[in-house]
């Protein structure tokens, strides 16, 4: 169980809604640019631009999905009881950190030594 402040506690679950609603939208959106912009036929050039333009929005949302993961995963923890805990170090993760990446698992201490271990064993 962590000593966050309540009123920290708090301004992070706002900030994580928001982000998981400004994520929603802008996957929502690109779906429907993609579908807007979908016809089919012409030129193997405009078949390649559309190949190129699912491939981007595959890419993209596959970039948000991990991280509307970790705001749930967040927000998770928020109600359990652990959030504001470094998954490394087990130490409280600093205020401003957790202000700045509400969704952050990791101490900026426990962040490094996750970044030395991945250098380690990266070869």
């Amino acid at each position: 169980m962590t000593n966050l402040p309540k009123d920290l506690v708090t301004k992070c679950r706002q900030k994580l809604l928001e982000a998981k609603a400004e994520l929603l939208n802008r996957v929502k959106e690109a779906r429907m640019d993609l579908h807007t912009t979908e016809d089919r036929g012409g030129d193997e050039g405009d078949q390649t631009m559309r190949a190129l333009a699912e491939s981007e929005f595959l890419s993209m949302t596959e970039r948000l999905r991990k991280q509307l993961m970790e705001i749930e995963i967040a927000l998770s923890r928020i109600e359990s009881g652990s959030y504001g805990i470094c998954e490394e170090t087990e130490e409280p993760i600093e205020h401003d950190r957790l202000l700045a990446i509400p969704w952050t698992r990791l101490s900026i201490e426990g962040a490094e030594i996750r970044e030395s271990m991945r250098k380690k064993y990266a070869r």
